[in-house]
């Protein structure tokens, strides 16, 4: 049941991002073009996002627990950090260039278009190098702990 559940709802997402228009990276793109051929219509789907999601946290967190889980997972860590800065200004320069952001683009990979594969390998690979870079620097922390406790 919950894998109908999920599936439902990335079926849902998916339709709301075609028929928004949000799988057209031009569209996401002139949302950028201030000075030139500048389309608003990428606020009007954000303020419909912002609201049908205020709207649903205060439904759904009203109840004691989900209806298909024990309990809510939410998440524990509420710090802005340098991390978190550098990641949404990587997130947004990659979305003003490339005129997708992941909600978007996979839905779109469904077309087949190059530009949308490419986007995906590449985020892909962002991610994986990003995840290896992450432990390789953990690891060098706990070596050079470990290192220091030896002395």
């Amino acid at each position: 049941m919950p894998y109908i559940v999920v599936y439902l709802a990335g079926l849902l997402f998916g339709l709301g991002i075609m028929i928004s228009g949000m799988a057209n990276p031009a569209k996401v793109i002139n949302f950028f073009d201030l000075a030139g051929s500048w389309d608003p219509s990428l606020i009007f789907v954000m303020g419909g996002a912002l609201v049908t999601t205020f709207i649903g946290y205060r439904v759904v967190l009203a109840r004691k627990r989900p209806w298909l889980a024990e309990r809510f997972y939410l998440p524990s860590n509420n710090t802005i950090d340098t991390r978190l800065i550098a990641g949404a200004a990587i997130f947004g320069i990659g979305w003003g260039i490339a005129g997708f952001c992941p909600g978007g683009a996979l839905p779109t990979l469904g077309t087949g278009r190059a530009d949308v594969v490419l986007f995906v390998a590449t985020m892909l690979a962002g991610i994986l190098i990003t995840r290896a870079a992450l432990e390789a620097r953990a690891k060098s922390a706990t070596a050079n702990a470990v290192s220091r406790d030896s002395r």
